[in-house]
């Protein structure tokens, strides 16, 4: 019924604007009768939707006339998210979309369960395991980040697509008192890209409304939205790269955007040979340290230290310079780029697909060379641009050795480890902005850190009289 929401009310001005060129009056009798066709409609295929686990299958079966039956391997299930749309939210029930790993959409659809219903559904799904009770406790949720509502409005308007909106709308309004025909007719033309911008800032406001990130036992709990609300899961284990993201109107605010690249799921924008990436926010808008924390449950660390190219590149790059920097550990490669805005990107070794050296004419010219730590998708890689040739050459060597033994004894992230250890303390040693090493951990609903300027390769978890 939600679905059709548009459509109706499309019928609806449709039915009116014909009503009132005929007879004047608005006739309803279209409007009533695609409400009730969609009514029982919505009705025919939920009273005839069934789904049962059958061992470590999820079969789900649907349809009237063309009975469609679909069974999804339960150690398959790669994430189950929770959507509730407004009429949904109204009735009080949950829809379930399923993916399996590998798969290029949505699998199987649960439309509609109650919400505890599909709360315990979902935790058995995920689970993998049938014999886990539709009521059995579930691991304790840590907060990871929140976004104020403030903070997600004035991010959205420091946007590039706000400031040319609002920049329009604002000349326009100017140009109508000095020639109001050459604001007419600028407005017809621009319309469809104004309401196309509008569009563009409301859902990125909808969409990522009172957004929460915790950790869950299978990956990153992520619920968002304003009326249709969404609770979806980031998979640890999927995660092909991180991307920090501080465009240029945020960064003197010290805000940034954290992004995760999963293979497995659908992406038309997106793609690489036979293996789909898709580009998930994580964190839409927050500070350094939130984004530091993230990364750090989801990549482990400390963070690799990273080394500038030699000054010489600034010639091949004047504009970019002043944010080049690359290196690498035994199991992670990170490496800042960006003109304008400053993009740091973390690949774990063990996800790499190859390792290129690139040498274009001006770098021969120069010396350098780029090496491409690369994973799954187009887009996604790690990058040490304009190295000294010797660097490069021994990069590769180095990169390529790392990445080989990252795959054969892969060292799971603190969050992953969390999984299969409940009561295990959450913490990790990182590298902040300003170069110390601080250890946070969750206890009695509030965060406590540790807070060292000495470089500590691996401590235990402090006690509270400790921190």
């Amino acid at each position: 019924m939600g679905r059709l929401v548009p459509a109706i009310a499309f019928g609806f001005v449709i039915s009116a604007t014909r009503s009132k060129a005929e007879s004047g009056s608005v006739e309803v009798y279209y409007l009533i009768a695609i409400a009730v066709l969609s009514t029982v409609f919505g009705f025919i295929h939920w009273i005839v939707t069934r789904w049962k686990i059958e061992g470590d299958t999820l079969r789900i079966e649907t349809g009237l006339i063309r009975r469609d039956s679909r069974r999804l391997p339960l150690n398959r299930i790669q994430a189950v998210d929770v959507v509730r749309p407004l009429a949904a939210r109204l009735l009080g029930v949950s829809e379930l979309r399923i993916r399996l790993a590998g798969s290029g959409s949505t699998d199987g659809r649960l439309a509609y369960l109650s919400e505890e219903g599909a709360t315990a559904l979902r935790s058995r799904l995920l689970n993998g395991s049938p014999e886990t009770e539709a009521g059995a406790p579930a691991l304790a949720e840590v907060p990871m980040a929140v976004v104020p509502t403030g903070r997600l409005v004035g991010s959205v308007l420091l946007s590039l697509v706000s400031i040319v909106l609002i920049g329009t709308v604002l000349t326009l309004v100017v140009l109508d008192d000095i020639a109001p025909r050459a604001a007419t007719a600028a407005a017809g033309a621009l319309a469809v890209y104004l309401l196309s911008f509008a569009g563009v800032v409301w859902r990125r406001l909808a969409g990522q409304f009172h957004f929460v990130a915790v950790e869950g036992p299978e990956g990153v709990r992520i619920r968002r939205g304003l009326f249709q609300t969404v609770s979806e899961t980031v998979p640890i284990g999927r995660i092909q790269a991180v991307r920090q993201v501080q465009p240029l109107l945020w960064r003197p605010l010290g805000w940034c955007r954290l992004e995760v690249d999963i293979a497995g799921t659908g992406s038309r924008k997106q793609s690489g040979e036979g293996t789909s990436v898709l580009r998930k926010a994580l964190l839409p808008v927050g500070t350094q340290q939130d984004a530091w924390h993230l990364v750090v449950r989801l990549m482990g660390g400390p963070t690799p230290e990273r080394t500038p190219p030699p000054r010489r590149a600034r010639l091949k790059a004047p504009l970019s310079f002043h944010f080049l920097s690359a290196g690498h550990d035994d199991t992670h490669a990170v490496c800042v780029t960006g003109r304008l805005n400053k993009v740091t990107a973390w690949v774990p070794l063990e996800k790499t697909q190859s390792i290129r050296r690139i040498q274009g004419p001006v770098q021969r010219r120069l010396g350098l060379a780029t090496v491409h730590v690369d994973v799954a998708g187009r887009r996604t890689r790690a990058e040490f641009r304009d190295r000294t040739v010797e660097e490069a050459d021994q990069l590769v060597e180095q990169l390529t050795e790392l990445s080989r033994l990252a795959r054969l004894h892969p060292t799971p992230p603190p969050a992953a480890q969390r999984s299969t250890a409940p009561d295990a303390v959450p913490s990790g040693w990182y590298s902040d902005p300003s170069g110390r090493h601080e250890l946070r951990f969750w206890d009695d609903d509030h965060w406590s850190e540790h807070v060292s300027n000495a470089g500590v390769t691996a401590i235990d978890p402090p006690t509270m009289d400790e921190a």
